[in-house]
């Protein structure tokens, strides 16, 4: 006989026959199924779990690994899906260290010191990398770790928000107005930033044939109850660098005293490697901080992210709280307070693992094979909407070229991809140039050539397949589409949100780009 999984002793057979003498009557008293010929023999194999209500009586531990698992594998396989910048593999010797500090508090700095002063020496190596200006070599940089970029974010939002009030307030004048500006392709974090911390948006508009923000509109909004403005280093839906240089320029030349926040959450961790010549970061005297997700092109699985100032000058004093009832005198900024260790020590591992040879090495790959599958999607047929060679992220956005007028969408093929396992979102562009749909690939460490030319003949299946398709399976398929969109669950707050008409979604009908 097996117990769960593991050959059973004389005493595992013993105490098995007394629990078969039990009446049926009397099952449903906890640990009446420690013992089964199977997982899939006890009773609750023949239930559904719980799903609203905690249950009243235990079950072996065994059974509810199992239970969930088997549950857990209707998700989709991380590395086949494609819309996600998140990161899918680690080294063995990296996961080893995260799960041996599971079980440690991140923000107890006494009692783990040298976990914090790990998270120091990651900020400095970032910050480096980010050409800040000169800091004593034993002198740490200005920033924190982060859950991820969402909550970096609302760190700098809220830097320059506090900043601005304090320099308006000093002068006597109204500081209850604040601004931002940014490009309407922007992450769905920033407008969680901007509401809230109540500052308004003003946006630069995309159109059909510009999907970056435009330097001179973007400084033509700026007046003087502008925080800042964000440049996006690796847009998320075409990949593209926005011109951070241009921008720092002109407010320069027109003596205009504004900030610039770069949100390099996707290419902070790619630009310096590719493309070193691209000047965004702290070299730009309106650069103040940056953001950058570690889980994302940093490879550390999610969630961190990180973000850095390029003197403590931009970050006032009044964000940062001092405690002492963890046993020591410390300070902190961060929206999150207790949080795990993992995966600050899976970044350092990283860094000092691969070194910059080593990201490079990964990161010139990724750019390889985007440049692969971007001349392979163009000989099918596709316009390519993405940069190639280094001048973007490594991701393939592309769509249907109209000169064909096609009978289907890009969405239809997508459909199509996830039928065969392979999640490549479809979207529509960000406002004013919404008509615009297309497809991304986003090509992360362990998507590799082999795996790539398998995602290559799977797209010229779909589109071949869907062109032969007459209007009446067309018709069937778009009926698929919507049924198996229509089957999928749905968050609890999606019927209480649907009608909302605040963010750029509820007043445009965006679709923001999966991260």
């Amino acid at each position: 006989m097996v117990h769960l999984g593991r050959v059973m002793t004389d005493k595992d057979i013993s105490s098995a026959k007394v629990v078969n003498d039990i009446d049926s009557d009397d099952l449903g008293v906890p640990g009446d199924d420690d013992f089964t010929t199977s997982v899939y023999g006890s009773r609750f194999a023949s239930t559904d779990l719980p799903r609203h209500e905690m249950p009243e009586d235990e079950m072996p531990r065994e059974v509810a690994y199992r239970m969930i698992k088997d549950d857990l594998t209707l998700d989709g396989t991380p590395t086949l899906n494609l819309a996600s910048f998140v990161t899918t593999y680690m080294e063995e010797e990296a996961e080893k260290l995260m799960v041996e500090a599971f079980s440690k508090n991140f923000i107890d700095y006494e009692e783990y010191p040298v976990s914090a002063d790990i998270q120091n020496r990651c900020v400095s190596m970032i910050a480096r990398l980010f050409n800040i200006p000169a800091h004593d070599e034993n002198t740490n940089a200005m920033g924190t770790s982060t859950i991820g970029s969402s909550e970096a974010i609302m760190l700098g939002t809220l830097a320059m928000k506090k900043r601005w009030q304090n320099k308006r307030k000093a002068e006597g004048k109204d500081a209850s107005r604040p601004n931002i500006v940014m490009n309407s392709a922007v992450q769905v974090c920033w407008e969680k930033a901007a509401r809230y911390f109540d500052v308004e948006e003003k946006y630069v508009y995309c159109d059909e044939g510009r999907h970056v923000i435009d330097p001179v509109q973007a400084v033509d909004l700026v007046d003087e109850n502008t925080i800042g403005i964000c440049s996006i280093l690796g847009t998320t839906y075409t990949g593209e660098y926005e011109d951070t240089k241009a921008i720092n320029d002109l407010l320069v030349e027109r003596n205009i005293d504004c900030p610039i926040h770069v949100d390099a959450a996707s290419g902070g961790f790619v630009a310096p490697f590719v493309n070193p010549n691209l000047v965004w970061d702290f070299r730009l005297e309106k650069v103040v901080s940056i953001n950058v997700s570690g889980h994302k092109y940093g490879l550390v699985y999610p969630g961190v992210g990180w973000v850095v100032w390029r003197d403590p000058e931009f970050l006032p004093k009044e964000l940062i709280f001092n405690i002492n009832y963890l046993g020591a005198d410390q300070a902190s900024f961060t929206l999150n307070f207790s949080r795990g260790a993992s995966q600050v020590i899976g970044q350092y591992y990283q860094l000092i693992r691969l070194g910059k040879k080593g990201y490079r090495s990964i990161m010139l790959n990724l750019t390889r094979t985007a440049d692969y599958l971007a001349l392979s999607v163009q000989k099918m047929g596709f316009l390519l909407l993405s940069q190639t060679r280094g001048k973007g992220l490594p991701l393939v956005a592309f769509r249907l070229d109209p000169k064909y007028h096609h009978k289907f969408d890009e969405f239809a093929i997508a459909h199509h991809l996830r039928e065969r396992g392979w999640v490549v979102p479809a979207y529509t562009m960000a406002p004013h140039a919404n008509t615009l749909k297309m497809m991304r690939v986003v090509v992360r460490e362990d998507f590799s050539r082999s795996r790539c030319d398998a995602l290559i003949a799977d797209i010229k299946l779909a589109y071949d397949a869907m062109k032969k398709m007459d209007a009446t399976e067309l018709a069937q398929n778009k009926e698929r589409m919507r049924t198996h969109a229509a089957r999928k669950p749905k968050h609890s707050m999606n019927a209480y949100a649907k009608d909302e008409t605040h963010s750029l979604q509820g007043k445009h009908g965006k679709t923001h780009a999966v991260c």
